[in-house]
């Protein structure tokens, strides 16, 4: 998955290491120690950003002053590149940032199963502290009868809309709920100085989540039966959702020059400075109003310009929007650990205790955890999409943002590209998909 780009901002890897020092415990024959007598672990990822994870280590490390953490992050092309150099040589960190499927995939043989650690932090019952996408997609991809968890989600999301109220107040315009209503508002919209439905979509994960939450709206699940192998890509209704990916090309709802605006920073900057009355993105977005930031733009501030709504349904389909999203980022922890059981406490610490609530605080993402809340709001519209997106609509994703498959998932990017430019019709890029799935396997 190419990420919702957060991790853009931070422009180069980024290491550092917190060491408080106090009365070091002696280790036990599992533990690694450093020449100090401290504890040692190290945790290497892309996200949170390095500000938010400094404040999640002085948290652990306060309470637990026998213990260091080295910390590095990346940027995500960078963190992609070193884990897989570290894979090979034997040096895994012991706490590792993944996504779901394919990444968590790709190194399970280097993971430890944490099912174990959860239920002895946790309690037999820890499946019910999570969000129930999260736990879904822990294991997504993982071999046929393999009920492990080799990582726990640490964050996650729902992907869907952002409205620029002020500009939607301005325009007496109503946020739309159907497609039709979409390309009225777009038209009502239209003429002034902003893009009416500014589209991103230079971005593949871009792509692949906006057609998901068409392709849920016009038959729930189906895609997913596709890519499995149990129904096929050439099914009329997947047809069909590319058909309506088309159209917000070909129908003049994105703005020109769609397919060459990245997500971040460009259109990212351009919607945070008023030039966009709505953007495909999702809950994340929340990030822009973090109070211990400087400088928030007047929208951001408290969230005061911004209103989360889900992708209008489109005819014929679903009576009601669908709602799309799932991991963010997720924990693992190596199976070459020297100390399993420390990693397991951090890892759990910024789950669901003291590191997790500064991660919250600064509203990094929505708490793979349920009944986490920042200890401060700012205002309260940024209480009420809070609300609206942990409580509300957390609670109901049932579909995935990800395709579990890496080759499915840049093929399904790669022909969503195609019909944007005129390259291939919806039927073409189906056929493609189909194909490619055939090659795959189920």
């Amino acid at each position: 998955m190419k990420r919702h780009k957060k991790s853009a901002a931070v422009a180069a890897a980024t290491a550092f290491s917190i060491v408080l020092a106090g009365c070091a415990g002696s280790a036990s024959k599992q533990d690694s120690s450093d020449e100090s007598g401290l504890r040692a672990l190290t945790f290497r990822s892309w996200s949170p950003i390095e500000q938010t994870t400094r404040q999640m280590v002085d948290a652990f490390t306060s309470a637990n002053p026998d213990t260091k953490i080295d910390a590095t992050i990346f940027n995500y092309p960078e963190y992609l590149v070193d884990l897989q150099t570290r894979a090979s040589s034997g040096t895994m960190p012991d706490i590792i940032g993944l996504q779901p499927g394919a990444l968590t995939q790709q190194y399970r043989s280097n993971l430890l199963p944490l099912q174990d650690c959860a239920q002895k932090t946790w309690g037999a019952d820890w499946q019910k502290k999570f969000y129930p996408i999260g736990i879904d997609q822990a294991r997504l991809g993982n071999p046929a009868g393999d009920e492990n968890f080799y990582s726990l989600p640490l964050l996650v999301q729902t992907v869907n809309l952002w409205a620029n109220t002020e500009i939607f107040e301005a325009g007496n315009a109503q946020i739309p709920k159907t497609w039709d209503e979409l390309v009225a508002v777009v038209k009502q919209l239209k003429g002034g100085e902003y893009a009416p439905f500014m589209l991103p979509a230079k971005d593949s994960w871009l792509r692949n989540v906006v057609f998901l939450q068409i392709a849920n709206n016009v038959e729930p699940g189906l895609v997913y039966q596709a890519e499995d192998g149990s129904d096929k890509w050439t099914n009329p209704k997947i047809v069909e959702a590319f058909t309506y990916w088309g159209k917000l090309f070909t129908d003049g709802i994105a703005q020109d020059g769609a397919i060459g605006l990245d997500a971040y920073p460009s259109g990212a900057n351009q919607f945070e400075a008023g030039n966009a009355a709505m953007i495909p993105l999702g809950a994340w977005w929340i990030q822009q109003s973090d109070p211990s930031k400087t400088g928030i733009p007047p929208l951001s501030e408290g969230m005061s310009g911004y209103q989360p709504f889900l992708f209008p349904t489109i005819p014929g389909g679903a009576a009601q929007s669908q709602y799309v999203g799932g991991i963010d980022v997720a924990l693992g922890i190596s199976k070459n650990t020297k100390n399993p059981d420390l990693a397991c406490k951090v890892l759990t610490d910024w789950i669901a205790g003291a590191g997790a609530q500064k991660l919250i605080n600064t509203f990094n993402d929505l708490p793979a955890v349920t009944g986490l809340n920042p200890e401060k709001f700012t205002s309260d519209k940024q209480q009420q999409i809070w609300t609206t997106l942990t409580t509300e609509w957390m609670p109901q994703v049932k579909y995935s943002r990800y395709l579990k498959s890496p080759q499915l998932d840049t093929a399904l990017g790669d022909a969503l590209s195609a019909i944007a430019t005129g390259q291939l019709t919806p039927k073409a890029a189906a056929d493609k998909m189909q194909a490619e799935q055939e090659k795959v396997g189920g």
